[in-house]
């Protein structure tokens, strides 16, 4: 969910870990828990709205879980998962995509790991059986990202990516993990605020803009805390490690074989840390790097979407000519279109469904193309400028942004962006930077991001992020070594302009036993972008353990 800083509200200044968009798997869930725990110090619906801005620690562990080994877990360890035929599906259906084969069920773990007797919740899960049984090697966990993103919609409507080898070997396996999906999702607003959330650009005044954020995050905090208030103390990376390991020992396997996708890495991460003898085989695709500051990262993925976008601006005009409306010269048409973009603060474009598409869900558009590679991304991005520029309505532009926000045709929204919110700051709640540092990180922008970062100041970095989240955990960034852990495979893609290629390099070398293989192209994720080294190196190291030779990169 965006909660507007400043006039470009597109900077990804607080962010804590990049987002997979994957954009075709939305999910329409809406369980949420249904008993008080208030033992666990989480606030009844009563007193969630009174002190709905006031700040509190989420409850400190006083017994680290001890995962199989710890009796009060054997029950949840020992359960048996009642798969069934999964319920009709109406997007499914629509799509042609049929699920006839695949499993539904649920996984049933401990809200709080620190009191495995008190309060439980149900997890989705999806299977699509192995297609040879006779040559079954285990599950396959696949996380997509967000953090948000749904396991069961990435399996139930990806399985095409995963056909030949991977699904031949393995029972593709997807949950949703806590707070996302269909596992008791967090939900904060009512779909009409969240359209005009998104569709709301920031004033061009800066004490405007401070005014209207700090109203907007009070809001959204309260509406967090009325609805969701009983779960949000819980749904930190780290507790979902421990339900992979519940899933794993449930799934009848003795080591996790994993595919995390992005944010998937850093649930991955913590898992071969929390869990080191119990890795089997972890692929950690478009790598965050859980040692970097939040600060930094955000910096950093700014500038990425920025070399993207000038990459595609000058193709654009190099090779597709006719069709660009971005000029006749390569150096100024990221300059050009980012003007244009800007202006539609003042003059929003229509869209044939009523809605006029603004500056903010303009450059939302934009940013979810970029997240593809220069074969399917581009090529949208181009047409989608093509139509705003020359025809004067937003309609591609509107399609991009709505799927990017997670919202649907009918205006419903799934709750990927609020649970982004919830976990990002449940991981831990980073500091305000100093002076120093608040002054090199606009500087840095400035220099490298111009056009991402032509509002941005000092002030805008005033407040560290997730600042005022009521829910956090002592999780701070750090190398994860995961000693003991079986070998690991991180890849990353050189114009990855969500998780930039250094973040791949440093995941990798803080690994006590890593293999980094390097796909060379544009987009976010190597996985499922037809690259035959890729997926040739993928399928061999999940079914027969080979991994690429150190510094494999793959065109």
């Amino acid at each position: 969910m965006k909660i507007h800083r400043a006039a470009r509200p597109r900077l990804l200044l607080t962010a804590l870990a990049a987002g997979s968009l994957l954009l075709a798997t939305a999910c329409d869930g809406d369980r949420k828990p249904t008993q008080d725990q208030a033992a666990a110090g989480a606030p009844s619906d009563a007193a969630t709205t009174a002190a709905a801005t006031a700040p509190t620690a989420a409850p400190t562990p006083t017994v680290r879980p001890t995962g199989a080994d710890d009796p009060a877990l054997k029950p949840f360890y020992g359960q048996q998962i009642a798969w069934a035929a999964c319920p009709p599906d109406a997007k499914a259906a629509e799509n042609k995509i049929d699920i006839s084969l695949m499993k539904c069920g649920t996984l049933r773990v401990p809200l709080d790991y620190t009191n495995p007797s008190g309060e439980t919740i149900d997890l989705a899960l999806i299977k699509n059986p192995a297609a040879k049984q006779d040559q079954r090697i285990g599950s396959l966990v696949v996380n997509p990202g967000g953090p948000g993103g749904s396991g069961v919609e990435t399996v139930k409507f990806g399985a095409e990516q995963f056909e030949g080898t991977l699904h031949n070997r393995f029972d593709v396996v997807g949950l949703d993990p806590r707070g996302t999906g269909a596992s008791s999702p967090v939900v904060c607003l009512e779909d009409k605020q969240r359209d005009v959330l998104n569709a709301q650009d920031g004033p061009a005044d800066p004490a405007e803009a401070k005014a209207m954020a700090e109203k907007q995050r009070a809001d959204f905090i309260a509406a967090c805390r009325a609805r969701s208030g009983k779960l949000l103390p819980f749904v930190g990376t780290r507790n979902t490690a421990r339900d992979l390991d519940v899933l794993r020992a449930a799934v009848g396997d003795q080591k996790l074989n994993y595919l995390g996708i992005s944010y998937g890495t850093y649930l991955g991460a913590l898992y071969a840390e929390e869990f080191p003898k119990n890795v089997g085989r972890l692929i950690l695709d478009s790598a965050v790097d859980p040692a970097e500051q939040s600060i930094d990262k955000g910096v950093n993925q700014t500038i990425g979407f920025e070399k993207s976008f000038e990459r595609f601006a000058v193709d654009c005009v190099e090779k597709n000519a006719e069709q660009c409306p971005l000029g006749k010269t390569p150096a100024k048409a990221a300059k050009k279109a980012a003007d244009f973009l800007d202006g539609l603060r003042d003059k929003p474009l229509p869209t044939k469904d009523g809605r006029k598409v603004g500056s903010e869900l303009g450059w939302t558009g934009v940013m979810a193309t970029l997240y593809y590679d220069e074969k399917e991304g581009w090529p949208a991005l181009r047409l989608a400028l093509a139509e705003a520029m020359k025809v004067g309505t937003a309609n591609l532009l509107l399609a991009f942004a709505d799927e990017s926000n997670g919202r649907d045709a009918k205006g419903h929204y799934d709750p990927s962006e609020e649970a982004r919110v919830a976990i990002r700051c449940a991981d831990g709640a980073a500091p305000a930077p100093s002076a120093e540092q608040a002054q090199a990180a606009v500087q840095k922008l400035k220099q490298e991001a111009p056009l991402f970062s032509k509002d941005v100041t000092v002030e805008d970095f005033s407040e560290g992020s997730c600042v005022d989240w009521p829910f956090r955990t002592p999780e701070k960034p750090h190398t994860v070594r995961a000693e003991g852990a079986a070998p690991i495979l991180v890849a990353g893609s050189t114009g990855d302009p969500a998780t930039p290629y250094a973040a791949a390099e440093s995941l990798a070398a803080g690994f006590a036993n890593a293999t980094l293989i390097t796909r060379v192209g544009e987009g976010h994720g190597a996985f499922g972008k037809n690259n035959g080294c890729i997926d040739a190196a993928y399928a061999a190291y999940l079914t027969e353990g080979t991994l690429p030779a150190p510094g494999t990169k793959c065109s």
